[in-house]
């Protein structure tokens, strides 16, 4: 047990540093788009001339929200599940079905950030059709951006669901051992009470 917990400590400390950044992160994505999207339909409602590049850009900070905000969802356990199974089965042998999920999810995860990486690479050969950098100042003119900036998303927010995961199967593991341990928890959660 002190293996285990020697391990979890740090890596809820880690996780919980890491989730505090992608949440402000994503909240300042999400008023970016907001103010994009706000901007699109100023100018072409209004001025009757559309901006080539605010969907793209919207498009690329949603996905970027995505990224750094699920991980903390899937902490938080607000992912869709259903416990039906497990909580029919005795408390033990709940865990235990509980644990093989998890270690189900870890291995689709790994899978699938191993594809991320991949599509990553695929994304350097590609300019983004209408997200250009302007650094003209530097005397580079327009800097096309590569869908790379973009499809980085997609292996960040795997890597950091899969460092939850890890965080959770341990806690599970722990949990199996001693049922009334006192592990390490993430104190930014806040559970609101509904009476």
């Amino acid at each position: 047990m002190a293996v285990i917990l020697g391990i979890l400590g740090p890596l809820v400390r880690l996780n919980t540093m890491l989730l505090r950044i992608g949440r402000t992160i994503a909240w300042v994505a999400m008023a970016l788009m907001v103010l994009i999207i706000m901007l699109q339909v100023f100018f072409r409602y209004v001025l009757g001339s559309a901006l080539a590049w605010p969907d793209e850009g919207a498009r690329f900070l949603m996905l970027w929200m995505v990224a750094v905000i699920a991980p903390t969802a899937y902490r938080w356990g607000g992912f869709v599940s259903i416990d039906m199974v497990k909580d029919l089965l005795p408390l033990r042998l709940g865990a235990i079905l509980g644990l093989l999920l998890l270690l189900v999810s870890l291995v689709v995860l790994v899978f699938g950030f191993r594809l991320g990486l991949n599509h990553v690479n695929s994304g350097w050969l590609f300019n983004s059709s209408s997200l250009k950098l302007p650094l003209e100042f530097l005397g580079l003119g327009l800097v096309r951006i590569k869908l790379a900036w973009m499809y980085m998303s997609l292996p960040l927010g795997l890597f950091l669901m899969i460092l939850v995961n890890l965080e959770l199967c341990f806690k599970s593991i722990a949990h199996l051992i001693d049922p009334k341990a006192d592990l390490p928890e993430d104190h930014d959660r806040v559970i609101v009470a509904v009476e």
